[in-house]
């Protein structure tokens, strides 16, 4: 029983952090944050840090916060498998963003994965605005579905 009520909490975390990014991205990096998010869309070619990473640091915080006091003497209560939901949101956001979007580290190249390259096209038209305003496609595991219809019919060409 407590490994499926964890597994739900875990999940749900995860799940819940795409729309906490989601309005993170939208609410605060494009509004009163953008002078730590600015540097994001106009990053220089041999640029390796951004102040944008600042924001791993505030949204890992609590990821961190909730594995600590959510484990007890070898027992872990419903926060740690909150903060571990939240954590692995972080991961995922490393590798896909970071790793595979940015290209930090050359992988993935020449993905002909639908969701993948539908991932990289929206999140390509969201850097295509470069003023705080005006800016569309500020989920990162959500893709709306005109890119993923997009992508398909592309591979398919």
């Amino acid at each position: 029983m407590d490994f499926a009520i964890n597994t739900i909490i875990l999940i749900a975390s995860f799940s819940f952090m795409e729309f906490l990014a989601w309005f993170a991205h939208k609410y605060v990096m494009h509004t009163f944050g953008w002078s730590l998010h600015r540097d994001h869309h106009f990053k220089e070619p041999d640029q390796t840090f951004e102040l944008n990473d600042l924001y791993f640091l505030i949204f890992a915080a609590p990821g961190i916060s909730f594995l600590f006091f959510g484990y007890h003497n070898g027992s872990y209560d419903p926060l740690f498998w909150v903060g571990a939901g939240i954590s692995l949101y972080g991961m995922a956001y490393v590798f896909v963003h970071d790793i595979f979007i940015h290209q930090r580290l050359k992988i993935l190249t020449r993905t002909q994965n639908t969701y993948l390259l539908a991932m990289r096209k929206a999140h390509k038209i969201h850097h295509k605005h470069l003023q705080k305003e005006h800016g569309e496609c500020f989920g990162f595991l959500w893709v709306p579905p005109k890119y993923l219809k997009e992508a398909h019919l592309k591979k398919r060409s």
